[in-house]
This record gives C-alpha cells, sequence and structure tokens, in this order.
C-alpha cells in the first residue's frame, strides 16, 4: 500500500490558472461556437469601455468581425483609449488573472483580469494563430505592434513579433484574433449586444462591421462622461472571518483602534473603540496578534454597532433622463407609444457593497402583443446575454403580479406578455455574478427585493398611462358623439319649430361633465414650446391646481402665461388656476430652453383641488410628491355661470381656506 501512495505521489502536480482554463473554456463563456464569437467582442469591447472611462475620454469603439473559412473568424476591436505602455502589453493580453481592478471597490466592468486575456487564449487554441496587438500613448509619435501567443504552462505571453508602425490615431488600442466561432443574427447576436451597450453607455459611439458587410453606427446619446468612480474601502458589515485575519496581518497599522480605522470605511476611531469593547479586545493589541476567537467576536461585534452604510460615489449609475434619452436614440426604429419614465432607487448594501438598481420600461409600437416582453439585463454597464433563467433579474421580474399594471401574464406568474421592453441595471463594486462568464447576477435577497421594487414603481407609470389613455380614448368617442349629434339636432329641430337655433353649449356640459386636458411639446428654434389647455365641459366654473415636473431651470420666464403658484426641489412646479367659466377654455404654456429635442417629449401632468373623477387628461396629485399643502380658498354660491341649465351652481371667490388631500 505505501508503493502505491508514493506513486500516486509522483503524479501530482501543479497547473497553472490558464492551464486550468484552457481545459475549461467553457467557464469563462467560450462553450459553444456562438457564444465563443460573441463572448470574444464582449471582453474585448469591455475592456476598450474601461480604459476609456478611466482616462476621462469620451470612447469611440470599432468592431469589424470577418468570415476567413469555414468556422474561422477574424475579430477586430479598436478604441481611442489612452493606449497601453510596451512593457505592460504582454501581461494586459497574455496573462489571466492580471489586472488593475480586482483589488478596486469601486464599479468596473471588468472584476477577474480574466476576459481579454482568455479571448486570446481562445484564439490561440482554436485556430494556433498569434494575436495581433498595436498601441499608442500620446507620448509616442507612432505606435507599437506584436504578436504573442501565450504559454499556458507559465501563464505568462510571449511576442513574437514587433515592429513599430504609422497610427492616424493621437492614441488608442487595437486588438486582432483569429478564432473558431458562429456568426448569428437574433436576439443572443453581435448586433444586440452593441444595441444593449449602446442603451447603457449613453457616451459612447459605437461603429460595427458584421460579416455580411455594411456598417452599422450607434450615435452617442451625451457628450457628457458619467461622474468618475472613486474607490472605497471595505465596509465592516460585508468582512469575512477569514479575510479580516489576513487583513490584519498584512497591515502597516500598529493598534487595533488604527487598524480598524484605516483599513474599513464608516469607522472613526469612536466606532473602533466601540466595536472593540463589544468584542473584548484591547485597544493597543498589535493587529498582527489577533486571534481566531477574537476576530470572531469583532465580527459579531460590527453588527451590533450602529455603523452608517457605504459611500455611493464608487457607483456610476446611468439616470433617469439619460436611460429615457438612450433608450429612444436605439430604439427609435420601434416607435414605441410610451416610455415610462425610468426609476433609479437609491443606493443599497448587500455584504458590505453599495449596488443601485435602475429600470425602464418601453411600451407600444412595433413591439409584439402576442409575445412575451423583452428583457434587457445590465450589470454595471454591461449587457448580460446569456443564462436569463438563472439570473435575479428574471426572478424579479416573474414575481411581479403584472396584471395589475396593464401586461398579460398566463397563469398569474412568470414572464409577463405584451407589447412591452423591461430594462433593469445593477450596478455595484462587487456584482455577485452566478459564474466566472458574468452571464447572470445571482440571487441574493438585497439585489432581488429593489429590483422587484424599482420594477413596480416603473410599473406604476406605466398603469397610469395606459388607464389616462384608455379614459381619453372612450370619453373622446362620446365628445365626438355629443359634439356632432346634438348640435344637429338643434339645427333640424329649430328649423321644424321655425325657431332660431338655441345656445345648447349648457346641454353639452351636462352631459359631458368633465374637464378635458389637452397638453403637448413641439420643438422649435432650440426651444420647447410646452402647452396644457384645460376645458371645462361641466355646468359650472373650476377652480384647481396644475402639477407639473419639470427641468425649471430652463423655463423662460416671460414666455409663461401664469405665473408658477410654488416651485420646489426635483422641479416639482404647481400653478393655481383660479377660475375657468362653464364652457371656457384656459391655455397654461411656456417655452423651456437649454435641453436637447430628445430631453424633453412628454408632460408628466397632475392635478388637485378638483375631483378627480372629473378629469379627463391629467392624473391625481401622487403622494410621494414633496409639497407643502397648498392652500386654496372655498368658494361660496353664487350665480350659474351663463349657458348652464337652471339650478345648476357657480362659486364666487370667498375667504375660508382649506388643505388639499395629497
Amino acid at each position: 500500500m505505501a508503493s502505491i501512495a508514493h506513486e500516486l505521489a509522483k503524479k501530482q502536480k501543479e497547473i497553472s490558472v490558464s492551464e486550468f482554463f484552457e481545459k475549461n473554456k467553457h467557464i469563462l463563456g467560450f462553450d459553444s461556437l456562438t457564444r465563443a464569437l460573441i463572448t470574444a467582442v464582449k471582453e474585448s469591447v469591455d475592456n476598450s469601455l474601461d480604459a476609456c472611462e478611466d482616462a476621462g475620454i469620451l470612447p469611440e469603439v470599432f468592431v469589424r468581425v470577418k468570415k476567413e473559412r469555414n468556422n474561422e473568424y477574424n475579430v477586430v476591436v479598436e478604441d481611442n483609449g489612452p493606449g497601453i505602455v510596451k512593457k505592460q502589453v504582454p501581461n494586459v493580453f497574455g496573462r489571466l488573472l492580471y489586472g488593475s481592478r480586482f483589488h478596486a471597490r469601486a464599479q468596473r466592468r471588468g472584476q477577474q483580469g480574466i476576459g481579454v486575456s482568455a479571448v486570446v487564449m481562445y484564439a490561440q487554441i482554436t485556430t494556433g494563430k498569434p494575436a495581433k496587438i498595436r498601441s499608442k500613448i500620446s507620448d509616442d509619435d507612432v505606435a507599437h505592434q506584436c504578436e504573442l501567443v501565450m504559454d499556458t504552462k507559465k501563464n505568462r505571453a510571449q511576442s513574437t513579433k514587433e515592429d513599430f508602425v504609422i497610427w492616424d490615431k493621437e492614441h488608442g488600442t487595437r486588438l486582432e484574433v483569429n478564432l473558431k466561432g458562429k456568426y448569428v443574427q437574433g436576439r443572443q447576436s453581435i448586433f444586440e449586444y452593441l444595441k444593449g451597450v449602446a442603451i447603457v453607455n449613453p457616451h459612447a459611439r459605437l461603429t460595427f462591421v458584421p460579416p455580411d458587410g455594411g456598417t452599422i453606427v450607434f450615435e452617442r446619446s451625451t457628450e457628457d462622461m458619467p461622474p468618475p468612480t472613486k474607490e472605497v474601502r471595505p465596509h465592516p458589515e460585508g468582512v469575512e472571518l477569514g479575510e479580516l485575519l489576513t487583513m490584519a496581518k498584512y497591515t502597516e497599522a500598529k493598534k487595533m483602534t488604527s487598524f480598524l480605522n484605516t483599513e474599513f470605511s464608516r469607522i472613526s476611531l469612536r466606532v473602533a473603540r466601540e466595536v472593540l469593547d463589544h468584542a473584548d479586545v484591547p485597544h493597543d493589541q498589535k493587529p498582527s496578534r489577533l486571534t481566531l476567537d477574537q476576530a470572531g467576536a469583532i465580527v459579531d461585534a460590527v453588527h451590533r454597532v450602529r455603523i452608517m452604510a457605504p459611500e455611493t460615489d464608487c457607483l456610476s449609475p446611468i439616470g433617469e433622463g439619460l436611460i429615457r434619452k438612450s433608450l429612444k436614440n436605439v430604439l427609435g426604429d420601434l416607435k414605441a407609444s410610451f416610455y415610462a419614465p425610468p426609476i433609479t432607487r437609491e443606493p443599497k448594501v448587500f455584504a458590505g457593497n453599495p449596488f443601485v438598481v435602475e429600470v425602464g420600461i418601453v411600451y407600444g409600437g412595433q413591439l409584439n402583443k402576442e409575445e412575451s416582453v423583452q428583457i434587457l439585463r445590465f450589470a454595471n454597464r454591461v449587457p448580460l446575454m446569456y443564462q436569463q433563467g438563472a439570473c435575479a433579474t428574471t426572478q424579479a421580474i416573474e414575481n411581479v403580479d403584472w396584471r395589475r399594471y396593464g401586461l398579460e401574464q398566463r397563469g398569474g406568474k412568470g414572464i409577463p406578455f405584451g407589447p412591452a421592453i423591461i430594462l433593469v441595471h445593477v450596478a455595484s463594486t462587487k456584482i455577485p455574478f452566478t459564474s466566472e462568464s458574468k452571464e447572470a447576477v445571482a440571487n441574493v435577497p438585497e439585489i432581488r427585493e429593489e429590483i422587484e421594487l424599482a420594477l413596480k414603481a416603473c410599473a406604476r407609470r406605466l398603469k397610469t398611462h395606459l388607464n389616462k389613455a384608455e379614459r381619453k380614448s372612450k370619453t373622446r368617442v362620446k365628445f365626438d358623439i355629443v359634439q356632432d349629434i346634438i348640435p344637429m339636432i338643434a339645427q333640424k329641430s329649430a328649423k321644424i319649430v321655425g325657431k332660431p337655433v338655441p345656445d345648447i353649449a349648457g346641454t353639452i356640459t351636462k352631459i359631458m361633465n368633465v374637464v378635458w386636458v389637452e397638453d403637448g411639446v413641439t420643438f422649435d428654434k432650440k426651444k420647447h414650446h410646452v402647452s396644457v389647455k384645460l376645458y371645462n365641459y361641466t355646468p359650472k366654473s373650476q377652480r384647481l391646481h396644475v402639477h407639473m415636473v419639470l427641468p425649471y431651470d430652463g423655463v423662460v420666464g416671460k414666455s409663461l402665461s401664469l405665473e408658477p403658484a410654488e416651485v420646489r426641489n426635483g422641479g416639482k412646479v404647481t400653478w393655481d388656476v383660479k377660475r375657468i367659466a362653464s364652457t371656457e377654455v384656459f391655455e397654461l404654456s411656456f417655452d423651456m430652453k437649454g435641453l436637447d429635442k430628445d430631453e424633453y417629449d412628454e408632460n408628466e401632468l397632475y392635478v388637485s383641488g378638483i375631483d378627480p373623477a372629473s378629469v379627463i387628461g391629467a392624473d391625481v396629485l401622487p403622494g410621494d410628491w414633496d409639497l407643502e399643502h397648498v392652500k386654496i380658498t372655498e368658494e361660496k354660491p353664487a350665480e350659474a355661470d351663463e349657458g348652464a341649465e337652471n339650478g345648476e351652481v357657480d362659486y364666487d371667490e370667498g375667504a375660508e381656506v382649506i388643505e388639499d388631500e395629497e
């Protein structure tokens, strides 16, 4: 038996990380020819976008996929990033688990140092051809170009050919590889991936040349770079026992109080002392002498001490305005009837890692009513193309009762059906992916619950729109009939009895008995022209408040037909419409400047101070508005408006003050 053990011991040997992934390339997303080609483009583009953003450069990324023979494709990804210094090129492109972002606690696309090196490795093992890399930094007059092959035994790259070439770019990087793959079209395709990239990276310009020729350009929706993210220290609530011991072993701090204060975020010296007191650990003990029991006591104490939530300037959400603008820019050919105002939730925390959830919904247009809704999943501004069923995003969508919001959901659960696209973006310093291929977000309860809340908030806006459109459509039919038939009856009746045609305005208002709201936005001469018309089709005069959400800084004061009664934070503006006589029309109009055409094309309009059931075309003021109760004056009975039927009562202004119910 001893001899057998010795023989087995001789067979034991170390393998490098490159060697492991070479034999398990499916783990990285190269499990089929179709997916391999998409993964190669995806990892390369992600690398380019991160490089551009780190340098504060508006990204311009060029992608070309060319078929060579059988299932071999030539893939080129080129960017205008800062470039890579010559000595670092072999490490960046030919060494797995090498990079600058693994230890950085800030929102990044790349996290593991695997992506673009895995592309080079896959290309080499499927075609045997080296990768060609060209890089130029702004300090150099010429670009450095080389061909790389990977030594998977040593996890190192070797340059087989080097040269300096003239390149008309000021700076940038170009990767060219030949690999085995299969080019397809449809939802899981390179085109759809790049379209998704354009949606969640509105500051990027993407150019794609597919194998069948032609050039597709996704123009950027904004010239503004996303706010730069800052690296943060780990939050104590997410630290594991072993991680704490390792940090204590290698810290430069001399005392436990300074160790907790300098190595973790949100721990002041006062909080550090409080944690150590709860854990019964001496304040001046050297961190290197921390025992296992003491470390466990500190981990427990962290959850008993009140500690502020992690900082959120390490995150870079897209933002509600840019999500909507980007969706319209990229999906404009669908001619959607409604883009629900997107939702960006307040940052939350899981395992000490801050994260934020964003949701948008596109409805109508050329989207198919009979198919399930299209789900656009994103993590840290990267489209997730595969493993939809395993993703927390999909599970959250399935948990929502979409029947309440106007979409069909067969059996009351699962992915809804209807003419809609649902976008969900999760941004975090550490996305909990289900695997190294980074295609699905793990079902972390905190993340799934936040996605559900964001979905419901956005879906309520969709439901409000659908209800308003349906009610307005039905009332419009009634209105058209009344406007056409009643005057016709009056004319014929007057002709029969030989008398003048009577004034039928009061009759029409009694039948309609609504305040009809028509609003619209037009763009001309670099201004948005906003108009809100209130038609009083009731037998008495009306008084109400009109509320809108506006980028108020852009309102041109002289163009206001009525000065606002109140302006609050967030562009929430209130107008007090004091009196609209029966059968009369009141118009509230103004211009806005300083906005792009697509930044404002639909009014978010609400009313209060009036029975909402009698208003068509505007919603009742929501309860989450940050408004003080607006004072209005109750009016005393007076004579009926001219044209109203006998017995109807009008009101004049009085002195008694009441408060709106919001």
